[in-house]
């Protein structure tokens, strides 16, 4: 749940830096810094708590720099406390990062051995020492960032800047989302594209292994085999980047009273003329002889709900797993199945991994997707995306019932494909949904 920002500006960054990170606080944390270059000297403040905190720090204590790094931090390695508030720094190089590096204890060890000392309990810190000790072998920024990309083990996503190098950021991705913000002679790196909103709506997510060289100009983009790679440049909705409360006191009443206009929008969506469900003509769920539902937490509840409406509906096998369960028990996949996979974000790591696997398989791959530009989104056969707009309540309430939605008319189409169900029938289970919103 922790946040990354960053930006390669060409004026100060420091008061940007915490204004987008003001934007992710939804996701939760317990501590933020930032670090900025200012005449090629790396600096950084941190603090414990709330970012009114952080902000206290940089009032008393500012920040020049037209290129740095920020964070907002949910303990997992070590208390919350300032020496394990992001950023890390070693010497010459700082690092902000979201994930575990499952290895750090050993990677930790070996570099405690060539007498690098460590400041902090987190698994993060072992980046920057492992950078700087590359750095110190007389390489590059970029050959010590794929050096020490190549030694870590887990799940991540991070940036890096670098001591005299005030035009330079290094940011990666493997199994944690990072976006690529496009300016006018600027560049923005965030967690999440709601932090890049106040700057860009032109985004790129990096891919699986991908890592990027970000200067002002714009960003070189590699894949995990280092090989030079172009991501599509997409332009987000305005209404995807909103986060404002409006005339609520938190964003939890906000989403429960958009329920009936965002399951009337879903709704509307997937039902067509004639009163029956809008067919997805890349589904044909007759030539389908079981299905696999798979997601996490409250999507998995979604889920659940949705297999009584496969099998009584359109008579059709189904189970739904909880994604971490299915991962790791890689069950057999038959032949003519398909596997449906749930997930908001579209970037839930155990979903994500479940459905490689399904890939692995052969297996037809359909989501059901809030964000459209997502890793499980642009990963799957068939993207059926719920009209939900950004959910930033921690508490699924929206997305959850649009899930539903999507999962009941897909239900009925098969249950139509499938020769269970005629347009009679249909049509009143339609005219019983558009009901919803208005109850």
């Amino acid at each position: 749940m922790c946040g990354i920002v960053g930006i390669v500006g060409d004026k100060p960054v420091a008061r940007r830096l915490l204004d987008s990170l003001k934007r992710l606080e939804y996701r939760g944390y317990d501590s933020a810094g930032i670090a900025t270059i200012y005449q090629g000297t790396v600096a950084r403040r941190r603090a414990t708590g709330k970012l009114v905190n952080l902000d206290d720090v940089l009032r008393n204590q500012p920040l020049d720099g037209n290129i740095g790094i920020g964070h907002t931090r949910w303990a997992t390695h070590g208390a919350p406390t300032e020496e394990n508030a992001h950023p890390h720094f070693s010497n010459k190089v700082a690092v902000v990062h979201n994930g575990i590096i499952e290895n750090f204890r050993d990677l930790r060890a070996s570099l405690e051995d060539e007498g690098y000392i460590f400041e902090s309990q987190t698994d993060t810190e072992v980046i920057v020492h492992l950078c700087m000790k590359y750095l110190s072998e007389g390489k590059t920024p970029l050959e010590a960032a794929k050096n020490t990309l190549e030694h870590l083990e887990g799940a991540f996503a991070l940036c890096l800047i670098f001591q005299d190098h005030d035009g330079l950021m290094i940011i990666a991705r493997k199994g944690s989302p990072l976006a690529l913000g496009y300016g006018d002679g600027e560049m923005y790196v965030g967690s999440d594209a709601i932090a890049l909103s106040p700057f860009t709506n032109r985004v790129t997510y990096l891919e699986e292994g991908d890592y990027a060289v970000v200067t002002h100009n714009g960003a070189d983009i590699f894949t995990e085999q280092h090989e030079p790679v172009q991501r599509r440049v997409g332009i987000i909705p305005a209404a995807n980047m909103m986060v404002d409360k409006g005339e609520y006191r938190h964003f939890m009443a906000k989403e429960i009273h958009e329920q009936p206009g965002v399951v009337g929008y879903t709704l509307g969506h997937y039902t067509g003329q004639g009163g029956q469900v809008a067919t997805q003509k890349e589904i044909d769920f007759s030539k389908i002889d079981s299905l696999s539902i798979i997601a996490c937490g409250t999507a998995s509840y979604a889920g659940h709900v949705a297999k009584y409406w496969f099998e009584k509906l359109a008579r059709l096998p189904t189970e739904s797993d909880i994604a971490s369960e299915f991962r790791y028990r890689e069950p057999p996949m038959q032949k003519n199945s398909a596997s449906l996979f749930i997930s908001q974000s579209g970037e839930t790591a155990d979903t994500l991994a479940a459905l490689r696997y399904c890939k692995s398989q052969n297996i037809q791959i359909l989501s059901i997707v809030n964000a459209a530009q997502s890793s499980i989104a642009r990963e799957s056969d068939i993207l059926l995306q719920t009209m939900a707009g950004p959910e930033i309540g921690v508490a699924s309430t929206k997305a959850f019932t649009c899930q539903l939605m999507v999962l009941v008319c897909l239900a009925i189409m098969a249950a139509r494909q499938r020769n269970h169900i005629t347009v009679s029938p249909e049509q009143e289970y339609i005219q019983q949904l558009l009901e919803v919103p208005r109850l």
